[in-house]
């Protein structure tokens, strides 16, 4: 079984900045921003996920020829 660990470390690396910006943005008194920082950094997350998993079902579909 092949673990794909490339996606691992891409979405670790987008939590730590999100997670950074968000506390230079609240010590900043941006509240707003940090909160659209957050939502931005789970939409980014949440778009690599779904390319994931239409990546496996190119494959399945490969595999079985459909």
């Amino acid at each position: 079984m092949n673990i794909d660990v490339d996606i691992i470390f891409k979405i670790a690396a987008i939590g730590i900045i999100v997670a950074v910006l968000n506390q230079v943005l609240i010590r900043a008194g941006r509240e707003d921003q940090a909160m659209m920082t957050t939502l931005a950094g789970i939409i980014v997350v949440l778009l690599l996920i779904v390319q994931m998993i239409n990546q496996f079902f190119d494959t399945v579909k490969t595999m079985f020829q459909l």
